[in-house]
Order: structure tokens, then sequence, then C-alpha cells
């Protein structure tokens, strides 16, 4: 028994030493706190040496005065949005390439088809738009493009039809070489159909393609976590997931603008979630934006730091096999 008992007072100790090397392996995200409300969709770009954040802005956007959704980019330095565009559309990602923002887009929660917008402009005033996918039967939500091997990756979240979604939400997959023409990938391009799986987040580094998505947890409660393919097929987890958890610094106040009722709305509101990650390669930094709330609609926009290069946060979330 003695023997028995210091074998499993040893295993617990290695386990413990394991899980904690484990965390102290983990890249820091420092929350900065919470910059707006009603705000859940963004994207962080680089655009002509400005850090922009694209924002979808629902109806229901309390400055919002138009009675409709919209599109827009905000220099996060000084705070001036652009003009609103892409009237009616939701749940937009953006994209910079060949000099040109290119925004995704769908003209309905739930749609069948995708639109891109494009704008070559340095004020970003001047939009042209054309439907890039259109798929009968399916429902769509969320999207992310990125560069990737042999061309460009969108990732889009879909709800339906059931054969291709399996368990709601699931990941799919479509590729381009311009932009403009795009082709669903293979049905076995997927993430994942056996459980719940939204608000992809799709780059590319060094032969992997590296995926934030929204997981949801027993609860039920929801965190992002990271996965990576070489292929679209199999995908690897982090042993470090997920890479944020909901949590009270959700509710700092980071934009000084927000009004006292704003404040008292952040302090008191459900919070059982982190969700809609998004992120760029800022001064040197990772720069992050993502949103937190009861995800029933109460849901704010927040902003937070890696201090670290995106090519090596995204990879060492893999300590293991980097």
């Amino acid at each position: 028994m003695l023997k028995l008992g210091a074998l499993l007072l040893g295993g617990m100790a290695a386990w413990g030493s394991a899980t904690a090397d484990m965390e102290m392996s983990r890249p820091h995200i420092r929350k900065l706190g919470t910059i707006d409300c009603d705000l859940v969709e963004t994207t962080p770009v680089m655009h002509r040496g400005r850090l922009y954040r694209f924002e979808y802005v629902r109806a229901g956007y309390a400055p919002n005065a138009t009675g409709d959704s919209y599109f827009r980019f905000v220099d996060v330095e000084t705070g001036a949005a652009t003009p609103a565009f892409a009237q009616g559309y939701h749940l937009g990602s953006a994209f910079v390439a060949r000099g040109k923002m290119h925004v995704f887009g769908v003209p309905a929660w739930g749609a069948s088809s995708i639109s891109r917008f494009v704008c070559s402009d340095r004020e970003l005033n001047a939009w042209t738009r054309e439907t890039i996918l259109d798929l009968p039967g399916w429902t769509i939500f969320n999207t992310s493009v990125c560069k990737g091997r042999d061309g460009y990756v969108l990732a889009f979240e879909i709800g339906e039809p059931a054969e291709e979604t399996g368990v709601p939400f699931t990941i799919r997959f479509a590729v381009s070489q311009d932009l403009k023409t795009w082709q669903l990938t293979p049905s076995d391009r997927v993430f994942t159909r056996e459980r719940y799986s939204a608000c992809p987040s799709i780059r590319y580094v060094n032969g992997h393609y590296y995926m934030i998505y929204l997981e949801q947890y027993p609860g039920p409660t929801y965190n992002p976590c990271i996965v990576r393919t070489r292929d679209l097929i199999a995908w690897e987890s982090s042993p470090l997931n997920p890479i944020m958890r909901y949590s009270d610094d959700d509710r700092t106040i980071a934009n000084p603008r927000l009004s006292e009722r704003e404040c008292a709305h952040i302090a008191q509101s459900q919070n059982i979630n982190n969700s809609d990650v998004d992120l760029c390669e800022y001064k040197g930094a990772t720069y992050i934006v993502y949103s937190w709330g009861d995800q029933q609609g109460t849901e704010f926009l927040a902003e937070a730091r890696h201090q670290g290069r995106l090519k090596d946060f995204l990879p060492d979330w893999f300590p293991r096999n980097k």
C-alpha cells in the first residue's frame, strides 16, 4: 500500500507539474477593457500604415439612427469613423490585399450568399459590391479571409443544410486566386460537424492555417479556442485551449467617452462569453478585439494585446510541436 500510495502521489505531482508547465507556456494576453456597447463582429486591419477596426454596426446599436445595419471603419488611434456603407448587410469581416480593402458580408442573418465589397481609395469611401458565393439552401453567418500557401482561403460559418453542418454551427471553406472568383472546397474540408464551432478567424503562418473559433462549454458558457491544419482536413487542437476565458477584466472601462449609463450597464450585465476574436499585428505586438456578454443580445466590444508578433503568437499555442 505504501508503494502504491507513493506511486499515486508521484503521479499526481508529475501531473501537477506538467499542468503548471503548460500554464506557464501560454502566450500571455492582457485584456485592456471595454470600448463600446452593442458591437460584436469587428476586424482589426492595417491600411496605409494606420490601424483600423472594421465594424459591423447593427440596427440596434444606440448611436445608429439609420434604422438599418451597415459597415464602417474606425481609426483606432483617433476614433474617427468612415462613412457608412453596405447598408442592410450583416456579420462582416475585412481583409487588405493588393493595396485594396476587401470586406465580406451577408445580406441577411443566415443568408445563402456572401458578398464582397472592394475599395481602393485612401479614405475608404468608394465601394463596389459583387456576390462571390451563392449556395441555395445554406445558411451563412460569420466570415474570415487569409492569404494561404496557394491562394486565398475564406472560412465561413454555416447553420444549414444538416448534411453539411452536423451540429450547428460549423465552419466551411472556399478558395480563390484573385479574391473575385471563389470555389467551394470539398465537404471533407470542414471544422467541425461534431460540435458547436462558430465565429472563425483564420490566418496562415509557415505552412499552417491557424483558426480561432468559438467553443461552447457546459453551462452553457463560451470561450475561444485555436486549432491548426495544413490541408483544412486534419485539425490539431491546442493543448492550451481556451485561449481566453470570460472574466471581470472584460468590464474594465477602456474608452473614456463611454457615458455613466453605459458604464453602469457594463458593470451589471451578465458575462458568460468571450467570442468573435479577431486580431492583427501592430507595432510589433498582436492587437486583439473580442466580444463579451450573455450571448443573448447583451454584448460589448473589448480590446486585448499580446506583446509579441502575430507570426509567433499563433504557433506558440502549440508548444509541443511548433
